[in-house]
């Protein structure tokens, strides 16, 4: 058998997960900076808890799981005979992989409430599944670094994450643009031009602006039933950029106005934080997902043709759909496969991450072997990082093993060392050599 990956998954090398465990921690301690607590999930869920909560888009995205045992032997068998999946799913399956981790957060809520004081902030860095066209930047199993904050509509926290965003890509010395609209001010467009029972199908196709231009977005528009003159309406106003003239182009509007209320006085919190990465108000960022409500927030990288790299926004009820009224939250994600590409397209990991090793033990013969058995365990105990090669072959296979490997020190055991006390240090990247004792070793490399 030719063994094969499944389409939209990667594995990683060492090397690889050095470069990814490097962004996970800078994203933790920033997290951890501003007050929130770890938190984590299954990495499956009830159909029922997934489905309905990120649009119809979303819930064909989503991987299903077929029920253990004879999953047949429940189908609906009409369904089965008309070879009719879309109703067959929910006979032959009751689970799915989570999509991502803000419904799974909020489910989490709604089921410990009882033990959560509020504001709750939470982060958590898991992997989601989407079921997905693999392309650049885009795979259909990928890790997601959440962080959220449930139990208040405080406008304070939106600036907070902006922040974090700024804090952690000047952190990773990736410039970024912060890119934040409302909701509130697409429900405002789509109430002047006479489409608010369109207002989802709106905001689908507009998610879609950067990747179809107009073009395409008229196009999913007239599909969905909006009419020439509404989508015009809708592409003027877009191109608004200056919220004062935004809010007399929504005048009469009560939820457009609110929305830009709620952007300005983000902004001004924002502005008071003195951001070092660009901050840009885009009236045409909608964010597909159905569950935001308010301020919407999405991150690119400057110069770097990936696309959005995090996102997020206000979600006003989405526990309401588990039993939970009036929970508002707010939350981003960071999206470390995107920005793993760019900073290694860009080469901004930094040079040493590769390296988890310094010392290797090498010896020319079975009784000097021996007696780095003994050294290396010694080094251990004293917390010095080393390996020792197995055995005694040829001196050039064990220097190429440590060339390969790129160590930086190898410690050279012969007769001559074992009679004398005396070891040799070779630097691999300069190739001068000293002779230490085992104490100053341990010294040294402590």
């Amino acid at each position: 058998m030719k063994p094969s990956l499944p389409k939209g998954t990667r594995d990683f090398g060492p090397d690889q997960v050095l470069k990814r465990e490097y962004i996970f921690n800078i994203i933790k301690e920033v997290f951890r900076l501003f007050g929130f607590a770890p938190l984590e999930t299954p990495a499956m869920e009830s159909l029922s808890t997934l489905t309905g909560k990120y649009g119809e888009e979303g819930d064909r995205l989503l991987f299903k799981i077929l029920n253990n045992g004879n999953f047949l032997e429940g189908a609906d068998e009409k369904a089965l005979n008309e070879k009719n999946s879309q109703a067959l799913v929910s006979s032959i399956s009751k689970r799915g992989l989570r999509y991502d981790l803000t419904v799974p957060f909020a489910r989490y809520v709604v089921m410990n409430q009882s033990n959560l004081s509020f504001p709750f902030k939470r982060y958590q860095i898991q992997p989601v599944w989407r079921a997905d066209r693999p392309q650049r930047g885009r795979y259909q199993e990928f890790y997601q670094c959440d962080v959220d904050i449930i139990g208040s509509d405080h406008l304070m926290y939106e600036s907070e994450l902006i922040q974090i965003y700024d804090l952690v890509f000047c952190k990773l010395e990736l410039p970024v643009i912060i890119r934040i609209n409302n909701r509130k001010i697409l429900y405002g467009i789509a109430e002047k031009a006479g489409i608010t029972d369109k207002f989802i199908k709106m905001t689908t196709a507009l998610d879609k602006l950067d990747k179809v231009g107009w073009e395409g977005v008229t196009k999913e528009l007239e599909s969905a039933g909006i009419t020439p003159s509404q989508t015009e309406t809708i592409k003027t106003i877009s191109a608004t950029t200056d919220l004062n003239l935004l809010e007399r182009l929504l005048d009469g509007c009560e939820v457009g106005e609110k929305g830009c209320s709620e952007l300005k006085e983000v902004l001004r919190y924002a502005g008071e934080s003195g951001l070092a990465n660009k901050l840009q108000f885009d009236i045409t960022l909608a964010r597909g997902l159905s569950y935001y409500t308010g301020c919407i927030i999405e991150v690119v990288a400057a110069d770097a043709n990936m696309g959005s790299i995090g996102g997020g926004g206000r979600y006003d009820d989405l526990t309401g759909v588990f039993g939970m009224q009036g929970m508002s939250g707010v939350g981003v994600s960071f999206g470390a496969e995107r920005i793993y590409d760019v900073l290694e397209e860009k080469k901004l990991f930094p040079e040493n991450l590769g390296v988890t090793l310094n010392l290797l033990i090498v010896s020319f013969d079975e009784v000097c072997f021996q007696a780095g058995v003994t050294m290396v365990r010694d080094l251990r105990k004293a917390g010095i990082q080393c390996d020792i090669y197995p055995g005694a072959p040829k001196m050039q296979k064990q220097m190429k093993y440590a060339n390969d490997r790129k160590l930086p020190y190898v410690i050279i055991i012969g007769s001559e060392e074992m009679a004398s006390g005396l070891f040799t240090v070779k630097d691999m990247m300069t190739g001068t050599q000293e002779k230490l004792t085992f104490a100053e070793i341990s010294e040294r490399f402590s």
